[in-house]
């Protein structure tokens, strides 16, 4: 299927790494023109070499700093011709807490990051998807908004409310600017990484650690997904392709939700 991404202009934020690299790899093999941004200079440059493209912008942002995303806005007008057609808000990791030791300094920080990661670009940008044919948001959130977790209790709380948001920017946005996202549940990304480094038995291969930990997380595909996969429903609900679906949350869990 020709997803239609070809000559288009996408912004991936959180793009270094992970399912946002991910993203910008694919985007940029089905024609697109992408723009990624991430805080750490030396993560921008490595991923900048990583995918090698021509029809990439990176640039240093902090989506939490309205200034450096205006900027990176300003930037991706000049470069991509003064229209934006997918803008992807690729949020943080989570944190792991329960409500007895999250301080209300915690609760702050989580609630300040998973709203505004969205808010700030959505804001900043929106200017450019009102200019574009068939524009659209694909917001990266985690099946934490609809399966919270007790050791997760303040990011599942934040996940929540975000995923709120998105239903309300989807009427308020439509009939011009598609919203939805999709919900994650375990993929392998740096954060499982470092808990693999970690790992109490160091004799435990990678393979063996994440088939014990999918086995313990119950997921019925019996694996953790790659990046890659995540990202590929981003392009779909991005795209053309699925130029009738807003509103909608896609879940990418491997089968681990319990919810109907």
């Amino acid at each position: 299927m020709d997803l239609g991404y070809a000559g288009r202009v996408a912004v991936v934020t959180g793009g270094t790494s992970g399912i946002g690299l991910a993203t910008a790899k694919l985007l940029l093999a089905e024609g697109a023109r992408v723009a990624i941004c991430g805080r750490d200079a030396g993560r921008l440059e490595a991923a900048s070499a990583l995918l090698g493209s021509e029809r990439l912008l990176a640039m240093r942002c902090d989506v939490l700093d309205a200034a450096q995303v205006a900027a990176f806005a300003q930037a991706v007008a000049e470069w991509g011709g003064g229209s934006l057609d997918l803008l992807v808000n690729n949020a943080g990791q989570g944190r792991v807490s329960t409500f007895g030791n999250t301080s209300d300094a915690d609760w702050r920080q989580e609630l300040d990051l998973k709203f505004f990661s969205q808010i700030l670009p959505i804001r900043a940008f929106k200017p450019l998807l009102d200019k574009a044919a068939a524009p659209a948001i694909v917001a990266v959130n985690s099946l934490l908004a609809l399966q919270p977790e007790p050791h997760m209790v303040c990011t599942s709380a934040a996940r929540a409310g975000v995923q709120s948001l998105m239903k309300s920017l989807a009427t308020e946005f439509a009939p011009r600017i598609r919203v939805n996202s999709i919900l994650l549940g375990l993929v392998d990304s740096g954060q499982w990484q470092r808990r693999f480094a970690a790992r109490a038995d160091q004799s435990q291969t990678r393979e063996q650690w994440y088939s014990a930990l999918a086995n313990e997380k119950k997921i019925p595909l019996a694996r953790l997904g790659e990046p890659e996969e995540p990202a590929r429903a981003i392009l779909f609900l991005g795209s053309p392709a699925a130029s009738y679906i807003t509103g909608a949350s896609l879940e990418v869990s491997g089968g681990v939700s319990r919810h109907i």
